[in-house]
């Protein structure tokens, strides 16, 4: 369980925030609250916290001096800070990135949504939990998002197998893809202060950045934001007739961060598109329009440039069939001989320089985001050049990039040799992971098969083989275990339960729950 503290001088915010963080149903316990820097730091005393939410601005002590008195106190590492500020206060929250806060929200703008997000990153920080149950919240947490992730990556390069696959996976990770119109955006980010500040705090300005930039383009069309690395994101818009003017939105939003973050923004938008399929034409168009940014014109539509610009990027699709197998597989060979042939390819072509850095930085997003731990292993991988992996973008010839695809494929040859022998065992975990977590739905062995990306023979094989008990049958435990606390702590009927778990009928839940638990659901209630 990770302890927070809620530091803020309005009762109103701190009853909101407290409210929202228990309606969050994380592995969270608001253990304190202050009304100012002084008594936070009083309670600290007592029962240090894993995490303090405090504004900024408040008499007596300010956020910004309690972060500073913490890293004084107690070091970096703990407890870990989420600042809340507003749009004027920014010059604040700036001078607390050298204390290494994680998270910076505005207040106005706070959703659950937002302060999830915020409170994962900040657990991610903090590492497991010494204790079983938080171990277990931090894993099916950390599921999730690289599940998100790993989906958005996939459309944006169409690496998707069907569309029933497609579909599949967005609906159980509740991403609607309903709408009249997408078009996507690619865009990078640049601060003055990039150079002084460590990577971590890079990291947290930029997750700034990113969620500011989606939150006000939101109050147009909903969007989903992609992060795909420390300097570039994409975003799909979602539009269903109010983006009039694409363009204007980008330039007026880009300046409110500029004017809060004192970050410089470069965009390219792409091609509207009716189909989510059809996503990744207009990320490729979006990547190309980006390459004509400049100071003059930092937001540039790909529909003013014309078709020909499409030329400019490197559909990464051509080799999507040994890029998925290589990654899900964790086979080195079949990585490092993809990747020869990519550079084998732009040695030939010596005068493509963009494409060569298009093609560069899509296996980097890939890496980043298909790899739990990526971008991790990137950074020590690179960890002698200048600004890490992202020294990629100080290349100016195909040479370089050639040279950096290299150590690229050393590093990822290391960790797949590393990872090889137990990957079938991690495809196991992570399904387990899934099924514990949608007790409440119809699992089928096609459906679950699909959302992971693999056969459903082979999806079967893999469970008999690394698991004591076959697929359909750990669906039953799973379900069961799920059903003796709806009628133990929920006190619900047996046709309930059988309704709430998809059993189909009572008849058939009695059944299969007296099979794995020896008794009927009715005795069960009996038992003292």
């Amino acid at each position: 369980m990770y302890k927070i503290l809620i530091v803020d001088d309005e009762p109103l915010a701190v009853i909101g925030i407290r409210s929202m963080i228990e309606s969050l149903n994380m592995d969270l316990d608001v253990t304190g609250t202050a009304g100012n820097g002084e008594e936070a730091l009083l309670f600290m005393k007592k029962d240090m916290p894993d995490i303090v939410l405090t504004d900024i601005k408040m008499p007596v002590m300010d956020g910004l001096n309690l972060i500073k008195t913490c890293r004084e106190l107690y070091g970096k590492k703990k407890p870990v800070f989420i600042m809340l500020t507003s749009y004027e206060e920014f010059w604040m929250a700036r001078e607390a990135i050298k204390y290494d806060a994680s998270e910076y929200l505005v207040k106005v703008e706070l959703t659950e949504e937002i302060l999830k997000e915020s409170l994962h990153h900040a657990i991610e920080k903090i590492g497991p939990m010494s204790d079983e149950t938080g171990d277990s919240a931090l894993t099916e947490s950390s599921f999730i998002y690289r599940m998100r992730d790993k989906f958005m990556i996939s459309l944006l390069h169409d690496l998707f197998e069907s569309e029933e696959q497609f579909r599949l996976q967005a609906q159980d990770l509740g991403l609607i893809f309903d709408y009249d119109r997408y078009l996507c955006c690619y865009g990078e980010l640049l601060s003055s202060q990039q150079s002084s500040l460590s990577y971590a705090q890079n990291t947290a300005l930029f997750a700034g950045c990113v969620r500011m930039i989606s939150n006000l383009v939101e109050r147009t069309s909903p969007c989903y934001m992609i992060t795909l690395d420390n300097s570039h994101f994409a975003m799909i818009i979602c539009d269903s007739g109010n983006l009039t003017d694409p363009k204007e939105l980008f330039d007026r939003v880009f300046t409110s961060v500029h004017n809060y973050y004192n970050v410089t923004i470069k965009c390219g938008i792409g091609v509207g598109v009716s189909s989510p399929m059809s996503i990744c034409d207009s990320f490729q168009y979006a990547r190309s329009a980006f390459r004509r940014c400049n100071d003059d014109a930092p937001v540039v539509l790909s529909s003013d440039i014309g078709t020909a610009q499409s030329h400019d990027s490197f559909n990464i699709s051509l080799v999507k069939k040994d890029l998925i197998r290589a990654f899900e597989d964790y086979d080195p060979a079949l990585l490092s001989d993809t990747v020869s042939r990519l550079s084998s390819l732009l040695n030939e072509h010596q005068e493509h320089f963009v494409q060569a850095l298009d093609l560069a930085s899509n296996l980097l997003y890939l890496s980043i985001s298909i790899l739990p731990d990526g971008e991790d292993v990137l950074n020590e991988h690179f960890s002698d050049t200048p600004d890490s992996y992202l020294s990629l973008y100080r290349m100016n010839s195909v040479s370089q990039i050639i040279d950096w695809l290299d150590r690229y494929r050393e590093c990822m040859h290391n960790l797949f040799e590393e990872r090889r022998r137990d990957y079938k065992n991690h495809i196991v975990s992570d399904v387990k992971k899934y099924i514990n977590s949608h007790t409440h739905d119809k699992l089928s062995l096609n459906e679950v098969a699909a959302i992971f990306g693999i056969s459903p023979s082979y999806l079967s094989q893999l469970f008999s083989k690394y698991n004591d008990t076959g697929f359909n049958e750990y669906i039953n435990i799973c379900k069961i275990e799920e059903a003796k606390r709806l009628l133990k702590t929920e006190n619900l009927k047996v046709y309930e339960v059988a309704d709430a778990l998809n059993f189909g009928s009572e008849f058939y839940f009695s059944k299969v729950f007296k099979k794995i638990q020896g008794v009927t659901p009715s005795e069960y209630i009996a038992k003292p």
